[in-house]
């Protein structure tokens, strides 16, 4: 595929961050797709005019980004692009199919058991209380995402697995007539255990994002606590800021 692609060398932007800024765009337009090529750097510093070096640079900062990996006798690819997540009450699942990134799960535990102090504290329950926890491993492509953990009252819906692993919970949840309303998170971030690294594909101790949510439905019950962790290698969180008039 030939890209249009240019620098403007009266810019004080950098040739790099304008060529690595172009690349990027068409990797998140699906101008370049996963697993398509990108022409060697001799070849873009050609048609560029650009020296090898700039090239260089600009390639690294998407392979550091985690759009482009190197391979060993195949070259430059392209690999699927970073998932950018709204802060609004959506499930993982539904933002993922949203970005045409095909989600897939699989559940690592689902089981009944006494509600810890920080579950009761979220659900509303006595500490020592029947809850359903879940854990599951969501993937896009084929490629560990994210872990996602949930607790729920006991009793709640139906949380059979085989349904777990064919849509998201927040599906489930309203197809059993529940209505999510609103949500209390929080966003953060910490070192990854050598558990999560190998289960997300990650080198231990790489930095993830976590986010802990509770979900309330229209009567004010909360029914549902998540306690998530996301590669940040593959993933963010964007946010909307407004002025406070």
């Amino acid at each position: 595929m030939t890209l249009r692609l240019g620098v403007d060398r009266s810019s004080p932007v950098p040739l790099y961050f304008q060529l690595a800024q172009q690349l990027e765009a068409a990797i998140e337009r699906g101008a370049l797709t996963p697993g398509s090529l990108l022409g060697n750097e001799i070849e873009l510093a050609g048609r560029l005019g650009l020296s090898r070096p700039t090239v260089r640079q600009a390639i690294q900062s998407l392979v550091d980004k985690g759009l482009l990996v190197r391979r060993r006798g195949v070259g430059t690819q392209v690999v699927h692009s970073q998932v950018k997540r709204p802060l609004e009450l959506s499930s993982l699942y539904d933002d993922l199919e949203a970005a045409g990134q095909r989600p897939q799960t699989r559940v690592l535990h689902n089981t009944l058991e006494p509600a810890s102090a920080e579950v009761a504290a979220a659900l509303g329950v006595g500490e020592g209380d029947e809850v359903h926890r879940v854990e599951r491993l969501r993937l896009a492509h084929g490629e560990p995402m994210a872990y996602l953990t949930n607790h729920l009252p006991a009793g709640l819906l139906d949380l059979d697995t085989e349904r777990l692993e064919a849509t998201g919970l927040y599906r489930l949840m309203r197809g059993a007539g529940l209505t999510l309303h609103s949500a209390r998170q929080s966003v953060g971030a910490r070192a990854a255990t050598a558990e999560e690294a190998e289960g997300l594909a990650e080198p231990a101790g790489a930095p993830l994002l976590t986010m802990r949510r509770t979900t309330f439905d229209d009567t004010g019950r909360a029914v549902e606590f998540g306690a998530h962790v996301y590669r940040a290698s593959r993933y963010s969180f964007e946010f909307q800021l407004l002025v406070r008039p």
